[in-house]
């Protein structure tokens, strides 16, 4: 870019170190500024951006990076593309080939530090660079062809918008000379993906490609993460040249979107509304997943308890006697009652979801709420907090548990009946009692049929025969929710689910991007029959790769959650709803074992109770991929259930 003036803003090291994405040595952020008009090389969208810098390669990438070509050397900008994702630690790439991305393809052929999983379709590829993401922390990279190969990844961007999961993905595009012709496979990606994406370019120059990259990583990754897409031209991907990899990245403006670091004084006022409350909950989302350490901390510091959200599972373990487990439509009676009674609500990292708040001006009508997200369009924009800090949620933490050891140290500590001394449990244990009794009196139920398997005793075992340690994908539908009810979550990044988009389909390839991304834990794909078969073609993929993904299919032949609100709200037919087949309803239909041996992958199905924990430990214990078609009971429904745009006071609660 021709006439770019450099500003350079110096922040202080500490500040930066926050940021994990980005080596400490950060000192500079780099600003290119046009001094004129000029024509632009490439075409950007840009929407929740919070930070501009110019980075380091990422911390996956080595220190002292080798290139495969001679400095001087000319080279494809296929094979540019792929160095500079090397450049950035990429080591798996969900691609799919078509006709305009072979060339990358042929240059990840040439790449000794970057292995392709070929999905068996572009959604699968990009559900398992979510997996892999949700899995690790790192940015998920998948490729796709033009036109319909690009298409097909829509909904996987779309749940990585929703949920904040940081990916690159890429697509071919056809030659510059035939854009806007509709040209074979030619789809106008970028005006198609601009609201779902945080960001995205069109290629227009090869030269553009290694900032390209750099800033795609960097975007995605940074503030609140999402999903940047990078549309490349066939003809681009052949030219060559010889690439400058010390472009500065060019993100005018962007640098007044970087989060603040939180104001002491509003910290302060946070711990003063704790200390003055009487029925304080922590309403903990998505947004906290990278500072779950706080999280605990300031729960041990005040003896807050914690109701999680569908995407904040984890973060606080629900084996801890604070926490609520989750919160919303189909949350506990105990999160749902103490969020309804509290006088304070601590909103965490969360955006106040329709699925949470049911009628949001009855949600936590009585309480003082306060709201700290890093992306500022959250705030305010369901539900008015009486105090907010747009921030990250790692650093208002730090601060807050640093006053409150602070003023621990000054003062003494009483110690409730869960032995945690901090000088706020004499307001709240009171207040912790009361919500006991409410667990007392509404556990989790569910109704038994005989000799058939409930499906939430099915997720009780496996969760009890794993330790509650293995990392669990769902699909969409009455099997996520109860794998969410059942499931003791104790860490953050063992709970992968499509949690603001709903897709389902999601939960096998999702589980093939954990199992690449986490190759020493154990990963589980519950799913229901109608979800797994949306992408029940990436059972070919796990077995290629030799994955040693663990299905547990809860087969009840149903659209389940469909099936429930036609019995709760219609007029109790099956509209639609019923997956097996009509003339022959005492057969299982599709048989998935058939599928599975298809596959040359290891099933068995289970029937009867009494039977199930001796399948899932066979499952568990078989070496590679394994798919266990467990038959539940149609009839089984998830409960609790606050119905839509209800309150607290409208729950169907326990067993029926």
């Amino acid at each position: 870019m021709a006439n770019v003036a450099a500003t350079n803003i110096t922040f202080f090291k500490p500040f930066l170190q926050h940021y994990s994405n980005f080596p400490s040595s950060f000192l500079n952020i780099s600003i290119p500024i046009p001094n004129h008009y000029h024509k632009p090389t490439s075409t950007k969208c840009l929407s929740r951006c919070h930070l501009s810098v110019t980075p380091e390669p990422s911390r996956g990438a080595p220190e002292t990076f080798v290139s495969q070509f001679a400095a001087d050397q000319p080279r494809k900008g296929s094979d540019i593309l792929v160095e500079a994702l090397e450049r950035e630690g990429v080591t798996h790439v969900f691609g799919y080939p078509g006709g305009a991305s072979m060339e990358i393809h042929e240059a990840l052929a040439r790449s000794s530090m970057i292995r392709n999983v070929l999905p068996r379709h572009e959604q699968g590829g990009i559900f398992a660079a979510d997996g892999y993401a949700r899995a690790s922390g790192r940015p998920g990279v998948c490729l796709t062809s033009s036109g319909p190969g690009a298409t097909n990844i829509i909904s996987g961007i779309a749940d990585a918008n929703f949920d904040s999961i940081p990916i690159v993905a890429i697509t071919g595009q056809v030659p510059r000379g035939l854009m806007g012709t509709d040209a074979f496979q030619e789809v106008p990606l970028i005006d198609i993906t601009r609201p779902i994406t945080k960001f995205n370019y069109l290629v227009l120059d090869v030269e553009d490609i290694p900032r390209t990259v750099k800033e795609a990583f960097l975007l995605a990754t940074s503030g609140r993460p999402g999903p940047v897409l990078i549309d490349i031209p066939r003809d681009i991907q052949k030219e060559l040249v010889v690439p400058n990899w010390n472009k500065p990245i060019m993100l005018p403006g962007n640098a007044s979107r970087l989060p603040k670091l939180p104001e002491k004084a509003h910290l302060e006022e946070i711990v003063r509304l704790i200390s003055v409350s009487k029925r304080p909950v922590v309403y903990a989302g998505g947004g906290c997943m990278n500072c779950s350490e706080e999280l605990r901390r300031f729960v041990g510091l005040t003896g807050i308890p914690v109701a999680s959200t569908l995407m904040g599972l984890g973060i606080f373990p629900c084996t801890d006697d604070l926490s609520l487990h989750m919160l919303g439509m189909h949350g506990t009676i105990q999160a749902n009652y103490a969020v309804d009674r509290s006088d304070l609500l601590l909103a965490f990292g969360v955006r106040f979801d329709d699925r949470v708040t049911g009628k949001v001006e009855a949600f936590a009508r009585n309480a003082t709420i306060v709201h700290i997200d890093i992306d500022p369009a959250e705030i305010g924009k369901n539900k008015k907090p009486h105090l907010s800090i747009c921030t990250d949620v790692k650093l208002a933490l730090e601060g807050i548990n640093t006053i409150l050891e602070k003023n621990a140290a000054k003062q003494p500590t009483a110690e409730n009946k869960r032995g945690k001394g901090t000088k706020f449990n004499d307001n709240v244990s009171a207040w912790i009692e009361e919500i006991d009794e409410q667990k007392e009196k509404y556990p989790a139920s569910y109704r038994t049929f005989g000799e058939a398997i409930p499906p939430q005793y099915a997720i009780q075992l496996l969760d009890e025969l794993t330790n509650g340690n293995s990392i669990i994908c769902t699909g969409v539908g009455q099997h996520q929710m109860w794998a969410a009810q059942y499931c003791k979550h104790k860490n953050p990044r063992h709970w992968l689910s499509s949690s603001g988009l709903g897709a389902m389909g999601f939960g096998l390839p999702a589980a093939m991007g954990a199992a690449l991304a986490k190759p020493d834990a154990i990963v589980v794909d519950i799913d229901g029959d109608g979800s797994f078969m949306m992408n029940i073609q990436e059972l070919a993929t796990i077995r290629v790769e030799n994955l040693p993904v663990k299905i547990m299919l809860l087969n009840n032949q149903h659209l389940g959650m469909v099936y429930q609100y036609e019995y709760e709200y219609g007029d109790g037919d099956s509209l639609h709803s019923y997956m097996g087949n009509p003339s022959n309803q005492a057969q299982v239909f599709p048989d998935m074992l058939m599928f599975a041996e298809a596959c040359n992958i290891t099933a068995a199905r289970v029937t009867k109770k009494a039977e199930l924990r001796e399948a899932i430990e066979k499952m568990l214990k078989t070496p590679g991929p394994y798919l266990l078609d467990v038959m539940v009971p149609h009839q089984a429904q998830v409960l609790q259930l606050i119905p839509d745009g209800g309150t607290f006071k409208d729950a169907i609660k326990g067993a029926q």
